[in-house]
């Protein structure tokens, strides 16, 4: 969660901005004057910029785009040739791509899963990293696979697959998210909840957005503020933010009025709220935004790729 709505890396993001660890390295999408390319955790280019796009590695490939999404290796060879109008990373071996509908929006920063600005058109499917369809192009739209599971929405409405595209939740929710420590966010009624794999809700709708489950807790908003609640729909962490996404080395980013920063497990800021957008850690690595350039900070929020555009 991929953040849900109010950052650039939405949808996406969180996840999205997965590493690949090609032996010992580890690779991070990084935007300078306008090209895309990747860097490693100390801030050294690997990969030149040169894409129009691009999103995190997983399973040892990255999508970018070059006119139209594929998808490339470590090396930044180009793995799997562009041909979809959007692209997804990687998760339990399968990406989410569409065909049809038109491509992105080019005056959002980043965003692996572009969006079309028509609206409509095209069918979403499966590939494995061959580029090989594991599941056929048929569905309206369609997320990322979490524990063996992926949302999809058919008719309207959203339910999950499994790996073979047999649907094992039938399409039933307004909206819903990937699966994570067993339950996924969904939407009911216009209120978000939780339900486990059987579809069955364990947490009822009450909650106005929620992000994923992580080391046991999870994102909500009520009303205007956003806290964190526990598997049993507790809350742990007072409703008191503006903004927030989900946990990641131990660290949460959340937003004070127009700013985000990190708290703790126990609520605590640890990293002072200074930046315009803010993103969860990824193997001790976090995408910031400040001043309308993009960079990544580590765990003790010290810059490791300087904002650049």
């Amino acid at each position: 969660m991929k953040k849900i709505l109010f950052s650039l890396l939405s949808a996406a993001a969180i996840l999205n901005v997965a590493p690949v660890c090609p032996g010992a390295q580890t690779l991070y999408p990084v935007v300078v004057n306008g090209r895309w390319g990747f860097i490693n955790k100390s801030g050294e280019t690997v990969i030149n910029p040169q894409f129009d796009r691009a999103g995190g590695f997983v399973d040892g490939l990255a999508p970018v785009r070059m006119g139209r999404w594929g998808y490339v290796n470590a090396s930044g060879q180009m793995e799997i040739n562009p041909q979809f109008d959007k692209a997804d990373v990687f998760s339990d071996g399968l990406a989410a791509v569409k065909l049809g509908g038109g491509g992105g929006d080019p005056f959002v920063p980043y965003d692996p899963r572009p969006y079309s600005p028509f609206h409509g058109g095209g069918r979403f499917g499966f590939v494995d990293t061959s580029g090989k369809y594991s599941i056929n192009p048929q569905f309206e739209d369609a997320g990322t696979f979490g524990e063996g599971l992926a949302p999809v929405r058919m008719g309207g409405r959203w339910g999950f697959v499994d790996k073979s595209g047999k649907i094992v939740v039938n399409p039933q929710f307004e909206k819903a998210l990937s699966f994570s420590e067993g339950l996924a966010g969904v939407r009911l009624g216009g209120k978000w909840g939780f339900a486990d794999k059987s579809g069955k809700m364990t947490i009822n709708a009450q909650f106005d957005e929620v992000g994923s489950f992580a080391k046991g807790l999870a994102p909500v908003r009520q009303g205007k503020h956003w806290g964190y609640i526990d598997p049993t729909g507790k809350f742990v962490i007072a409703a008191q933010f503006d903004g927030a996404a989900e946990f990641s080395d131990g660290l949460a980013p959340v937003r004070q009025s127009k700013h985000w920063g990190y708290i703790d497990s126990t609520g605590k800021m640890v990293i002072n709220n200074q930046f315009d957008d803010a993103d969860p850690f990824v193997d001790g690595l976090a995408w910031v935004k400040i001043s309308g350039k993009f960079g990544y900070i580590d765990t003790t929020g010290k810059y490791v790729w300087n904002p650049s555009k």
